[in-house]
């Protein structure tokens, strides 16, 4: 989908949620609140973090310079206009001063300092997009919410995400075969990590067979206090556990429905799907999942999980067991 132009929703008859019209546009942002919401209630049975050893403190150094001109590279200057009305192109520009710049990393040392995210920062937009290749379009089922965030925080969250993405992998704590958002771990060793298990099989005479899972709403249903608890294992510097606690709460949203716009709605659950943290913080979410499930496991032969966004697919042969998530 073309993310500058205008998009057109296919015409469809009344919303429904649970068998009710959505006849008013408060019923829509109702149903919309309470779909990618739902699991906000739920308990969650957090027992099995009980087998993960924590991992070792580990220093958080201050942002550079560098660190911020990296980040900044990777966005494209035609991205949709977010809430504070900035342009990659605009932020790219005031970099260039060398004061500026100096000031941007400087809000970013200062937060993980004081282990506080600015509330400026925690209000998005949820547009609300058609899912591709639906035959109906009258249930909030068949849409999907993309965030928009403040430009400037979202650039700083890419600064913190690429650091924190580098902890976890060098403490180890994230499961040593998830693939995907990581560095050297791209769609394309997915895909090679795909072809060599399924030739490895072959090479063997055995029949080879696929098992292809989707999680629903998985990034609106992560559990804050899940993922705080994470955090606290991870082995990060007591200022950045609490700043991540500080991160998730206190958040803000409202939806955007073509041309309509939803009061703001308090949520305290889920990542936004489009800010550079959400797929760092859900695959934190998931290891210690792949950790506990390998312990459990060990009587099994050859038992290998990996990872990958977008599906599970199980592999079966002889005596050896290979997943891809």
């Amino acid at each position: 989908m073309n993310w500058v132009k205008k998009y057109k929703f296919p015409v469809v008859e009344a919303i429904q949620y649970k068998g009710c019209p959505c006849i008013e546009l408060e019923d829509l942002w109702n149903a919309l609140y309470k779909l990618f919401n739902s699991t906000q209630e739920r308990e969650v049975d957090t027992y099995f973090l009980d087998e993960i050893t924590d991992k070792l403190t580990t220093e958080w150094n201050s942002f550079s310079k560098i660190e911020l001109i990296e980040a900044i590279k990777k966005y494209n200057n035609s991205s949709v206009l977010s809430l504070d009305k900035l342009t990659w192109s605009h932020i790219k520009s005031i970099i260039r001063n060398v004061n500026y710049i100096c000031k941007f990393f400087d809000i970013t040392n200062t937060c993980i300092e004081l282990g506080h995210w600015l509330s400026h920062f925690k209000i998005s937009i949820m547009v609300v997009i058609p899912k591709p290749n639906k035959a109906m379009f009258d249930s909030p089922k068949s849409y999907q919410p993309i965030v928009l965030l403040n430009t400037i925080g979202k650039l700083f969250e890419k600064m913190i995400g690429e650091c924190l993405q580098f902890h976890m992998i060098s403490n180890c704590f994230i499961y040593s075969s998830q693939l995907r958002d990581f560095k050297s771990r791209s769609t394309t060793d997915a895909g090679v990590a795909l072809i060599h298990i399924i030739c490895s099989g072959w090479v063997k005479n055995f029949t080879m067979s696929t098992l292809a899972l989707d999680i629903v709403q998985f990034f609106p249903s992560l559990n804050h206090q899940l993922l705080s608890l994470i955090l606290d294992k991870v082995g990060l510097d007591y200022k950045v556990s609490m700043f991540f606690k500080n991160y998730l709460v206190g958040r803000k949203t409202k939806y955007l429905w073509n041309k309509f716009t939803s009061p703001f709605f308090n949520v305290n659950i889920g990542v936004g799907q489009g800010s550079a943290l959400s797929h760092i913080l859900s695959a934190l979410y998931l290891s210690p999942v792949f950790l506990s499930l390998e312990n459990h496991l060990k009587i099994l032969k050859n038992l290998h999980f990996h990872y990958f966004f977008h599906g599970q697919w199980t592999f079966h042969f002889s005596e050896q067991i290979y997943f891809i998530f």
